[in-house]
C-alpha cells in the first residue's frame, strides 16, 4: 500500500472510548484492525504517526460532575487515557495532548497544542486522519487541519461516531465533505 500523505494523525484513540471504556464509542474497536494497517504502512513508507489524546485533570469543565456533559473520561496519567493497547503503534511516535486546561474543552487536536507548529517544522502538506469520535474530535480536528491550510483525507473505515443525537454521524460527514476534506470509503491502497 501506498500512501498519499506527509503524516498521519491518529485521534484520541484511547481505552475510554473503547467498549468498555468511561466514554465508550459504539462499534469503536472496529476501527482497530483498520488503524493497525494504516500504521504498518507508515512504518514502512517512513511517514510520522502523530497522535491526539484528551489529557484531562480530574476535575475538568466537560465532565458531568462539574457541570458538562460527559462522565468523566481519559484523566491524565489513568489507564483510560492511555492510547489502546491492540495498537501496533510505531517506535516513534509524537504525542499531542489536549483540552488539558481545567476550566476549557478542546475537541480539535490543534487548539491550544501547537500541532500546527509541528507539522509546519516536518514540511507536512498533506494529513491522513483516523480515531474515534468521528462526531466530535475527529470532525474538529480535521476542520481545524484544513482552516490552517492543510490537505487532509479522513478514512472512514477507521472512525465511528458517538451520536448522541440521530444523525450526527451523516451531518459530520456532510460538514467535513463541505470543509473541504476528502473523504476515503475505503483503506488507501
Amino acid at each position: 500500500m501506498a500512501l498519499d500523505t506527509d503524516a498521519f494523525l491518529l485521534v484520541d484513540a484511547q481505552v475510554d472510548f473503547f467498549p468498555g471504556g468511561a466514554l465508550p464509542v459504539p462499534d469503536g474497536d472496529a476501527i482497530l484492525p483498520v488503524v493497525n494497517t494504516l500504521l504498518a504502512a507508515c512504518h514502512v513508507q517512513e511517514i510520522p504517526v502523530i497522535a491526539s489524546r484528551d489529557w484531562h485533570p480530574p476535575d475538568h469543565a466537560s465532565f458531568i460532575t462539574q457541570g458538562g456533559p460527559w462522565p468523566p473520561h481519559c484523566i491524565r496519567g489513568t489507564g483510560g487515557a492511555d492510547l489502546h493497547p491492540d495498537l501496533d503503534l510505531p517506535p516513534v511516535l509524537t504525542l499531542v495532548h489536549k483540552a488539558t486546561a481545567r476550566d476549557r474543552d478542546a475537541y480539535s487536536g490543534f487548539e491550544g497544542t501547537g500541532l500546527d507548529r509541528n507539522l509546519r517544522q516536518r514540511g507536512v502538506q498533506k494529513i491522513l486522519v483516523a480515531g474515534l469520535a468521528l462526531d466530535y474530535c475527529v470532525e474538529a480536528t480535521c476542520r481545524d487541519a484544513v482552516r490552517q491550510g492543510f490537505e487532509v483525507s479522513l478514512v472512514l473505515p477507521a472512525t465511528r461516531a458517538v451520536n448522541v443525537e440521530p444523525g450526527d454521524e451523516e451531518r459530520a460527514v456532510e460538514e467535513l465533505r463541505a470543509a473541504g476534506v476528502t473523504l476515503l470509503h475505503e483503506v488507501p491502497r
